[in-house]
Protein backbone atom coordinates (compact mmCIF):
# COMPACT_ATOMS: atom_id res chain seq x y z
CA UNK A 1 0.00 0.00 0.00
CA UNK A 2 1.40 3.41 -0.91
CA UNK A 3 1.50 6.24 1.59
CA UNK A 4 1.67 9.99 1.31
CA UNK A 5 1.62 13.01 3.64
CA UNK A 6 -1.55 13.16 5.72
CA UNK A 7 -3.22 16.59 5.55
CA UNK A 8 -5.03 15.89 8.84
CA UNK A 9 -1.74 15.63 10.70
CA UNK A 10 -1.82 11.96 11.67
CA UNK A 11 1.58 10.95 10.38
CA UNK A 12 3.27 10.61 7.04
CA UNK A 13 3.17 6.80 6.97
CA UNK A 14 -0.61 6.52 7.35
CA UNK A 15 -2.50 4.58 4.65
CA UNK A 16 -4.61 6.99 2.64
CA UNK A 17 -6.90 4.77 0.59
CA UNK A 18 -9.73 4.46 3.13
CA UNK A 19 -12.24 7.20 3.84
CA UNK A 20 -12.43 8.69 7.33
CA UNK A 21 -15.69 6.81 7.94
CA UNK A 22 -14.11 3.50 6.95
CA UNK A 23 -11.18 4.17 9.27
CA UNK A 24 -13.52 4.96 12.14
CA UNK A 25 -15.53 1.80 11.53
CA UNK A 26 -12.30 -0.23 11.68
CA UNK A 27 -11.09 1.46 14.86
CA UNK A 28 -14.38 1.67 16.76
CA UNK A 29 -14.60 -1.95 18.03
CA UNK A 30 -10.89 -1.96 18.95
CA UNK A 31 -11.21 1.28 20.93
CA UNK A 32 -14.29 -0.12 22.67
CA UNK A 33 -12.35 -3.22 23.66
CA UNK A 34 -9.51 -1.11 25.07
CA UNK A 35 -12.04 0.94 27.02
CA UNK A 36 -13.43 -2.28 28.47
CA UNK A 37 -9.97 -3.27 29.72
CA UNK A 38 -9.14 -5.84 27.06
CA UNK A 39 -5.68 -6.44 25.64
CA UNK A 40 -4.99 -6.21 21.93
CA UNK A 41 -2.50 -7.94 19.68
CA UNK A 42 0.30 -6.06 17.94
CA UNK A 43 -1.60 -6.37 14.67
CA UNK A 44 -4.73 -4.92 16.27
CA UNK A 45 -2.74 -1.99 17.61
CA UNK A 46 -1.36 -1.52 14.12
CA UNK A 47 -4.89 -1.41 12.73
CA UNK A 48 -5.74 1.27 15.31
CA UNK A 49 -2.79 3.38 14.22
CA UNK A 50 -3.49 2.89 10.51
CA UNK A 51 -7.07 4.00 11.23
CA UNK A 52 -5.99 7.36 12.63
CA UNK A 53 -8.21 10.18 11.42
CA UNK A 54 -10.04 13.10 12.95
CA UNK A 55 -13.20 11.14 13.77
CA UNK A 56 -11.28 8.23 15.27
CA UNK A 57 -9.05 10.53 17.34
CA UNK A 58 -12.01 12.54 18.64
CA UNK A 59 -13.79 9.38 19.78
CA UNK A 60 -10.67 8.00 21.49
CA UNK A 61 -10.09 11.37 23.21
CA UNK A 62 -13.66 11.47 24.51
CA UNK A 63 -13.30 8.03 26.10
CA UNK A 64 -9.79 8.76 27.38
CA UNK A 65 -10.92 11.97 29.06
CA UNK A 66 -13.80 10.10 30.68
CA UNK A 67 -11.38 7.48 32.02
CA UNK A 68 -8.97 10.02 33.48
CA UNK A 69 -11.85 11.90 35.13
CA UNK A 70 -13.06 8.68 36.77
CA UNK A 71 -9.68 8.34 38.51
CA UNK A 72 -8.12 11.81 38.71
CA UNK A 73 -11.09 14.12 38.19
CA UNK A 74 -9.93 17.34 36.59
CA UNK A 75 -6.66 17.46 38.58
CA UNK A 76 -3.48 18.27 36.68
CA UNK A 77 -0.21 17.53 38.44
CA UNK A 78 2.70 19.91 38.03
CA UNK A 79 6.31 18.72 37.95
CA UNK A 80 9.08 21.26 38.34
CA UNK A 81 11.64 20.34 35.67
CA UNK A 82 15.29 21.12 36.44
CA UNK A 83 17.65 20.51 33.51
CA UNK A 84 20.81 19.87 35.50
CA UNK A 85 23.28 19.72 32.60
CA UNK A 86 23.71 18.99 28.92
CA UNK A 87 26.92 16.97 28.82
CA UNK A 88 26.15 13.47 27.54
CA UNK A 89 28.22 10.35 26.91
CA UNK A 90 25.77 9.09 24.26
CA UNK A 91 25.53 9.97 20.57
CA UNK A 92 21.86 9.39 19.72
CA UNK A 93 21.18 10.46 16.15
CA UNK A 94 18.13 12.59 17.02
CA UNK A 95 19.37 14.50 20.06
CA UNK A 96 20.73 18.04 20.13
CA UNK A 97 22.96 17.39 23.16
CA UNK A 98 24.55 14.29 21.62
CA UNK A 99 28.24 13.81 22.35
CA UNK A 100 29.35 14.67 18.79
CA UNK A 101 27.56 18.02 18.62
CA UNK A 102 30.49 20.44 18.86
CA UNK A 103 28.11 23.42 18.62
CA UNK A 104 26.34 22.56 21.87
CA UNK A 105 27.10 25.11 24.61
CA UNK A 106 27.72 22.75 27.53
CA UNK A 107 26.90 23.42 31.18
CA UNK A 108 26.45 21.58 34.46
CA UNK A 109 24.55 22.99 37.44
CA UNK A 110 26.10 22.88 40.89
CA UNK A 111 24.31 21.24 43.79
CA UNK A 112 23.69 24.72 45.20
CA UNK A 113 22.04 25.85 41.95
CA UNK A 114 19.83 22.75 41.89
CA UNK A 115 18.71 23.30 45.48
CA UNK A 116 18.01 26.95 44.68
CA UNK A 117 15.71 25.82 41.85
CA UNK A 118 13.90 23.57 44.33
CA UNK A 119 13.57 26.46 46.79
CA UNK A 120 11.93 28.60 44.14
CA UNK A 121 9.76 25.74 42.94
CA UNK A 122 8.54 24.90 46.42
CA UNK A 123 7.50 28.51 46.99
CA UNK A 124 5.54 28.37 43.72
CA UNK A 125 3.65 25.24 44.80
CA UNK A 126 5.61 22.48 43.09
CA UNK A 127 5.78 19.22 45.05
CA UNK A 128 7.67 17.09 42.53
CA UNK A 129 11.09 17.98 41.19
CA UNK A 130 12.34 16.28 38.03
CA UNK A 131 16.12 16.25 37.61
CA UNK A 132 16.87 15.71 33.93
CA UNK A 133 20.25 15.70 32.25
CA UNK A 134 22.55 14.09 29.76
CA UNK A 135 23.74 10.60 30.60
CA UNK A 136 26.79 10.51 32.85
CA UNK A 137 26.35 14.17 33.84
CA UNK A 138 27.14 13.42 37.51
CA UNK A 139 28.84 10.47 39.21
CA UNK A 140 26.34 8.27 41.04
CA UNK A 141 27.56 9.44 44.44
CA UNK A 142 26.90 13.08 43.56
CA UNK A 143 23.43 12.24 42.26
CA UNK A 144 22.65 10.48 45.52
CA UNK A 145 23.92 13.43 47.55
CA UNK A 146 21.73 15.86 45.62
CA UNK A 147 18.66 13.64 46.02
CA UNK A 148 19.25 13.26 49.76
CA UNK A 149 19.68 17.02 50.12
CA UNK A 150 16.36 17.70 48.41
CA UNK A 151 14.49 15.08 50.43
CA UNK A 152 15.92 16.31 53.72
CA UNK A 153 14.82 19.88 52.99
CA UNK A 154 11.49 18.99 51.39
CA UNK A 155 10.33 15.61 52.75
CA UNK A 156 6.80 16.18 51.42
CA UNK A 157 8.08 16.31 47.84
CA UNK A 158 8.82 13.60 45.31
CA UNK A 159 12.10 13.48 43.39
CA UNK A 160 12.11 12.11 39.86
CA UNK A 161 15.34 11.34 38.01
CA UNK A 162 15.75 11.23 34.24
CA UNK A 163 19.45 10.61 33.71
CA UNK A 164 19.69 7.64 31.36
CA UNK A 165 21.17 4.16 31.65
CA UNK A 166 23.03 2.91 34.73
CA UNK A 167 23.76 -0.41 36.39
CA UNK A 168 21.33 -2.09 38.78
CA UNK A 169 23.65 -1.22 41.63
CA UNK A 170 23.73 2.48 40.73
CA UNK A 171 19.95 2.64 40.38
CA UNK A 172 19.60 0.98 43.78
CA UNK A 173 21.86 3.63 45.36
CA UNK A 174 19.71 6.39 43.85
CA UNK A 175 16.56 4.75 45.18
CA UNK A 176 18.05 4.27 48.64
CA UNK A 177 19.09 7.94 48.62
CA UNK A 178 15.41 8.88 48.34
CA UNK A 179 14.56 9.11 44.63
CA UNK A 180 10.92 8.17 44.11
CA UNK A 181 10.57 7.96 40.34
CA UNK A 182 12.74 7.37 37.31
CA UNK A 183 11.95 8.40 33.74
CA UNK A 184 13.72 6.45 31.00
CA UNK A 185 12.17 6.69 27.57
CA UNK A 186 12.52 3.42 25.72
CA UNK A 187 12.31 5.57 22.52
CA UNK A 188 11.00 2.61 20.49
CA UNK A 189 9.98 -0.96 21.29
CA UNK A 190 10.99 -2.06 17.80
CA UNK A 191 14.50 -3.53 17.93
CA UNK A 192 15.27 -2.77 14.26
CA UNK A 193 14.00 0.78 14.59
CA UNK A 194 16.10 1.30 17.74
CA UNK A 195 19.24 0.37 15.78
CA UNK A 196 18.43 2.93 13.07
CA UNK A 197 18.20 5.90 15.44
CA UNK A 198 21.06 5.04 17.83
CA UNK A 199 24.79 4.42 17.35
CA UNK A 200 26.03 0.78 17.39
CA UNK A 201 27.38 1.02 20.94
CA UNK A 202 23.88 1.60 22.31
CA UNK A 203 21.87 -1.53 22.99
CA UNK A 204 18.11 -2.13 22.79
CA UNK A 205 18.55 -5.02 25.22
CA UNK A 206 20.36 -2.82 27.73
CA UNK A 207 17.63 -0.18 27.57
CA UNK A 208 15.04 -2.83 28.33
CA UNK A 209 17.25 -4.24 31.09
CA UNK A 210 17.39 -0.80 32.71
CA UNK A 211 13.61 -0.45 32.69
CA UNK A 212 13.18 -3.90 34.23
CA UNK A 213 15.78 -3.12 36.90
CA UNK A 214 14.08 0.14 37.83
CA UNK A 215 10.76 -1.61 38.31
CA UNK A 216 12.34 -4.43 40.32
CA UNK A 217 14.07 -1.94 42.65
CA UNK A 218 10.77 -0.23 43.43
CA UNK A 219 10.85 3.04 41.50
CA UNK A 220 7.71 4.49 40.01
CA UNK A 221 8.89 4.00 36.44
CA UNK A 222 8.24 6.06 33.35
CA UNK A 223 8.95 5.02 29.76
CA UNK A 224 8.07 6.76 26.50
CA UNK A 225 8.74 7.23 22.82
CA UNK A 226 8.95 9.77 20.02
CA UNK A 227 6.12 10.05 17.51
CA UNK A 228 7.13 10.36 13.88
CA UNK A 229 10.85 9.72 14.30
CA UNK A 230 12.85 8.72 11.21
CA UNK A 231 12.25 5.14 9.98
CA UNK A 232 9.23 4.76 12.28
CA UNK A 233 6.31 2.73 10.91
CA UNK A 234 2.84 1.96 12.18
CA UNK A 235 4.20 -1.45 13.21
CA UNK A 236 6.88 0.27 15.31
CA UNK A 237 4.20 2.29 17.09
CA UNK A 238 2.04 -0.80 17.53
CA UNK A 239 4.96 -2.44 19.32
CA UNK A 240 5.25 0.65 21.55
CA UNK A 241 1.62 0.35 22.58
CA UNK A 242 1.98 -3.38 23.22
CA UNK A 243 5.07 -2.74 25.32
CA UNK A 244 3.17 -0.22 27.47
CA UNK A 245 0.34 -2.71 27.87
CA UNK A 246 2.73 -5.44 29.05
CA UNK A 247 5.26 -3.36 31.03
CA UNK A 248 2.57 -1.31 32.80
CA UNK A 249 4.65 1.76 33.67
CA UNK A 250 3.45 4.29 36.21
CA UNK A 251 4.26 7.09 33.74
CA UNK A 252 4.67 7.44 29.99
CA UNK A 253 6.05 10.47 28.18
CA UNK A 254 5.45 10.78 24.45
CA UNK A 255 5.94 13.72 22.14
CA UNK A 256 6.43 14.42 18.46
CA UNK A 257 9.92 14.00 17.05
CA UNK A 258 11.39 17.45 16.33
CA UNK A 259 14.65 17.71 14.36
CA UNK A 260 17.70 19.17 16.09
CA UNK A 261 20.44 21.13 14.36
CA UNK A 262 23.87 19.51 14.02
CA UNK A 263 22.50 15.97 14.19
CA UNK A 264 22.17 13.29 11.49
CA UNK A 265 18.40 13.87 11.47
CA UNK A 266 18.44 17.68 11.32
CA UNK A 267 16.68 17.75 7.94
CA UNK A 268 14.06 15.09 8.70
CA UNK A 269 10.35 15.85 8.94
CA UNK A 270 8.92 16.47 12.41
CA UNK A 271 6.24 14.31 13.96
CA UNK A 272 2.69 15.62 14.14
CA UNK A 273 0.50 16.85 16.96
CA UNK A 274 -2.49 14.95 15.55
CA UNK A 275 -0.94 11.51 15.81
CA UNK A 276 0.64 12.32 19.18
CA UNK A 277 -2.74 13.31 20.63
CA UNK A 278 -4.36 10.15 19.29
CA UNK A 279 -1.65 7.99 20.86
CA UNK A 280 -2.02 9.82 24.18
CA UNK A 281 -5.67 8.81 24.19
CA UNK A 282 -4.88 5.19 23.36
CA UNK A 283 -2.30 5.02 26.16
CA UNK A 284 -4.86 6.35 28.66
CA UNK A 285 -7.27 3.63 27.56
CA UNK A 286 -4.57 0.94 27.76
CA UNK A 287 -3.65 1.91 31.35
CA UNK A 288 -6.32 4.20 32.81
CA UNK A 289 -4.40 5.14 35.99
CA UNK A 290 -1.20 6.13 34.20
CA UNK A 291 0.48 9.50 34.83
CA UNK A 292 0.59 10.99 31.35
CA UNK A 293 2.37 14.28 30.59
CA UNK A 294 1.26 16.79 28.02
CA UNK A 295 4.79 17.54 26.87
CA UNK A 296 6.80 20.60 25.92
CA UNK A 297 7.45 19.02 22.51
CA UNK A 298 3.70 18.85 21.90
CA UNK A 299 3.43 22.52 22.82
CA UNK A 300 6.31 23.28 20.48
CA UNK A 301 4.67 21.86 17.35
CA UNK A 302 1.23 23.27 18.27
CA UNK A 303 0.79 26.47 20.29
CA UNK A 304 -2.26 24.94 22.01
CA UNK A 305 -0.71 21.47 22.09
CA UNK A 306 -0.47 21.09 25.85
CA UNK A 307 -4.11 22.06 26.34
CA UNK A 308 -5.12 19.64 23.59
CA UNK A 309 -3.00 16.98 25.29
CA UNK A 310 -4.98 17.37 28.51
CA UNK A 311 -8.22 16.99 26.58
CA UNK A 312 -6.82 13.83 24.97
CA UNK A 313 -6.19 12.17 28.35
CA UNK A 314 -2.99 13.66 29.77
CA UNK A 315 -2.90 14.79 33.42
CA UNK A 316 0.66 16.05 34.02
CA UNK A 317 2.46 19.24 32.94
CA UNK A 318 6.19 19.80 33.50
CA UNK A 319 7.09 23.51 33.56
CA UNK A 320 10.75 24.48 33.52
CA UNK A 321 12.42 25.48 36.81
CA UNK A 322 15.96 25.61 35.42
CA UNK A 323 17.93 28.83 35.75
CA UNK A 324 16.85 31.14 32.92
CA UNK A 325 20.41 31.56 31.67
CA UNK A 326 20.79 27.84 30.81
CA UNK A 327 17.35 26.99 29.41
CA UNK A 328 18.26 27.64 25.77
CA UNK A 329 21.37 25.49 26.17
CA UNK A 330 19.33 22.36 26.96
CA UNK A 331 18.32 22.05 23.31
CA UNK A 332 17.24 18.46 22.71
CA UNK A 333 15.49 19.74 19.57
CA UNK A 334 15.03 23.04 17.73
CA UNK A 335 12.63 25.89 18.65
CA UNK A 336 11.82 24.51 22.09
CA UNK A 337 9.31 26.62 24.02
CA UNK A 338 9.61 27.69 27.66
CA UNK A 339 13.20 28.87 27.47
CA UNK A 340 12.51 32.31 28.92
CA UNK A 341 10.96 33.89 31.99
CA UNK A 342 7.51 32.64 31.12
CA UNK A 343 7.83 29.01 32.24
CA UNK A 344 7.55 27.65 35.79
CA UNK A 345 7.54 31.06 37.46
CA UNK A 346 4.34 32.10 35.66
CA UNK A 347 2.08 29.90 37.79
CA UNK A 348 -0.87 32.23 37.41
CA UNK A 349 -0.59 32.15 33.61
CA UNK A 350 -0.15 28.37 33.63
CA UNK A 351 -3.15 27.89 35.90
CA UNK A 352 -5.31 30.01 33.59
CA UNK A 353 -4.30 28.03 30.51
CA UNK A 354 -5.08 24.74 32.22
CA UNK A 355 -8.40 26.06 33.52
CA UNK A 356 -9.28 27.22 30.01
CA UNK A 357 -9.01 23.59 28.91
CA UNK A 358 -11.43 22.50 31.65
CA UNK A 359 -8.98 21.29 34.31
CA UNK A 360 -7.27 22.60 37.45
CA UNK A 361 -3.74 22.50 38.81
CA UNK A 362 -3.26 21.02 42.27
CA UNK A 363 -0.48 21.35 44.87
CA UNK A 364 0.41 17.69 45.29
CA UNK A 365 3.16 15.12 44.75
CA UNK A 366 0.79 13.68 42.18
CA UNK A 367 1.35 9.99 42.80
CA UNK A 368 -0.37 7.34 40.73
CA UNK A 369 -3.83 6.27 41.90
CA UNK A 370 -3.92 2.53 41.46
CA UNK A 371 -7.59 2.04 40.77
CA UNK A 372 -7.05 -0.45 37.96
Amino acid sequence: MTTEPDPCGFGFFMPMKNSEKEKFNTAFPLIERLCAGEKLSVEEYRLLIDSACEETADYAAKLADKKRREIYGTDVYLRGLIEIGNFCRNDCFYCGIRRSNKECDRYRLTEEQILACCDEGYSLGYRTFVLQGGEGIFPTGEICGIVTGIKEKYPDCAVTLSLGEYSYEDYKKMFDAGADRYLLRHETADREHYAKIHPPEMSFDNRMRCLADLKKIGFQVGCGFMVGSPFQTSLSLAKDLKFIEEFRPEMCGIGPFIPAANTPFENERAGTAGLTLYLLSLIRLIKPDILLPSTTALGTVDSAGREKGLKAGANVVMPNLSPVEVRKKYALYDNKICTGEESAQCRECLDRRIESAGYRTVVSRGDIKRNY
